[in-house]
């Protein structure tokens, strides 16, 4: 005799978690801003896990020089990510070994590109400074 009736209910447990940090990251990016947490900043930057640095002060990517990064360079970063804005735009190939000098990494790529790049070694727990140029 076969007895067909309901199925004991099997309770399923799905735990959600929101991964949370206190480092400064970048939750968002669209042309001519990012916005670091809950905050839009419109002009360019430095960051880092601890510091944001608004309204530096920089000629553009493809003349940038090592004075005009010496903010970044005072958080003792190992790597240096420059974002050049929507597009990758290559700066003077002096500056690489200007930086180098320094025992530090520099990266250049777009900055939506840096931004992601940033995010993660962040999360690395990698000593990480990103230059943003937002225009």
């Amino acid at each position: 005799m076969l007895i067909i009736g309901p199925r004991p209910k099997q309770e399923l447990l799905i735990k959600f978690t929101r991964e949370t940090s206190e480092a400064n990251l970048v939750s968002a990016w669209e042309t001519g801003a990012v916005r670091i947490g809950e905050e839009w900043v419109r002009n360019n930057l430095i960051l880092s896990a601890k510091e944001v640095l608004h309204n530096w002060v920089a000629s553009d990517p493809e003349n940038l020089e090592i004075t005009e990064l010496e903010p970044a360079l005072a958080l003792n970063p190992d790597v240096i990510i420059v974002g050049t804005g929507a597009s990758l735009i290559l700066p003077k190939i002096d500056l690489m070994t200007e930086i180098a000098v320094h025992g530090i990494g520099l990266e250049i790529m777009d900055t939506p590109a840096a931004c992601r790049t940033y995010n993660v070694l962040v999360y690395e727990q990698r000593a990480v400074v990103a230059a943003l140029f937002l225009s």
